[in-house]
């Protein structure tokens, strides 16, 4: 039988796809981290699993992820997505995407890639926690915090150090997958 981490809500395929797919795998493709940097911004406060059932919805909304068509929002595109009941209708997220875009493209600039931006905080290693239950993983870690820190400074916003720490794992700079899971 196969054995998952403790927080997968089985009933839900997006979830397990998510879970089995991509959480924890170490991601290194700019504008997946991009999104996936984005999801998390959306989740503040809302649970992950109503960010995964929109995240159809958001991708259509916000071009695929692709920074310089999201940077060149108007006040007028974002607006109109206020309108739009498959998304997280908070006007301050929806504007946070367009700030985080030209956040993003500014990092790549700078930097070469996000990629190597984000990366760089862990060495270009993912760390490997010992989970044993779930519950037991971190919500936010000096790592969240000072990464936090660096990326609002750099522009971004709702980059809290839960949710950088939430990327973290996502994207897999951490892996946080239980020590039972056979995805670990």
């Amino acid at each position: 039988m196969t054995k998952r981490c403790g927080w997968v809500k089985m009933n839900n395929p997006l979830y397990v796809a998510y879970h089995d797919e991509e959480w924890g795998k170490p991601l290194h493709d700019d504008q997946k981290l991009f999104e996936l940097l984005c999801m998390e911004t959306y989740q503040a406060g809302l649970s992950w699993e109503t960010i995964l059932n929109k995240r159809q919805a958001f991708r259509e909304s916000f071009h695929f992820y692709d920074a310089q068509k999201i940077a060149q929002m108007t006040d007028t595109d974002l607006d109109g997505l206020l309108g739009n009941p498959d998304i997280i209708r908070n006007k301050m997220k929806i504007y946070a995407t367009r700030a985080n875009a030209q956040a993003f493209l500014a990092v790549q600039k700078q930097f070469g890639s996000f990629n190597d931006y984000i990366w760089s905080f862990v060495d270009f290693k993912t760390i490997n926690n010992q989970i044993v239950h779930y519950k037991e993983a971190p919500t936010k870690t000096e790592l969240s915090e000072t990464m936090s820190k660096a990326l609002k400074k750099q522009g971004f916003k709702f980059v809290g150090p839960v949710c950088v720490y939430s990327f973290l794992e996502a994207a897999g700079l951490i892996n946080d997958h239980e020590n039972n899971c056979d995805w670990k």
